[in-house]
């Protein structure tokens, strides 16, 4: 493929790859990094357009995992340089953490769920992709993915039950009876 057939074919699947990548990305990161991983996921798409499969989103998705995880990988990085220079120059004043609205019981009960569960029903219920699409995303079989997406399920709801129970008790407790 020529250069001007390579850059009309990029210039007619990045428009379809560009909105999905980008709600993808902010519903597991911040503003700034889902950005870089967005522009570093087109990069890659572009460098590896011959790759690319007829349906790209699940095979963006999977490029877009693994540069979320390397960012994040670089921030935790950044992170421990930045703790042991301030366990050996700590700063003069201290600011707690914010406080900020409780968390939702859905994101509690992902929170509470292994990472791998998680992941997948995200992309089961927000990308809305199915078990092949997820395969593809994953590097699982569609079986597999049927699988675990079904255990998951399982135990997101029985994570949900947990909060529910837990916030139903929080109202009785320290009740006077007059």
């Amino acid at each position: 493929m020529d250069a001007e057939g390579r850059r009309a074919r990029f210039e007619a699947l990045a428009p379809g790859l560009v909105e999905p990548l980008r709600r993808f990305l902010a519903r597991r990161t911040d503003a700034a990094t889902a950005d870089d991983v967005l522009s570093e996921t087109l990069l890659v798409c572009w460098r590896r357009l011959e790759d690319l499969p007829e349906d790209p989103l699940p095979w963006a998705y999977a490029v877009a995992r693994h540069a979320l995880a390397n960012a994040e990988r670089s921030a935790r990085r950044q992170r421990r340089v930045a703790g042991k220079v301030a366990a050996l120059d700590p700063p003069a004043t201290t600011t707690g953490p914010v406080g900020g609205e409780a968390d939702l019981p859905l994101e509690e009960a992902l929170a509470a769920l292994r990472a791998e569960d998680a992941e997948l029903l995200r992309l089961w219920a927000w990308e809305q992709l199915g078990p092949g699409e997820i395969a593809t995303v994953l590097g699982l079989t569609p079986n597999a993915v049927s699988i675990r997406l079904h255990r998951a399920r399982q135990k997101l709801r029985d994570e949900l039950r947990k909060i529910d129970a837990a916030a139903g008790h929080e109202g009785t407790r320290g009740r006077s009876r007059s």
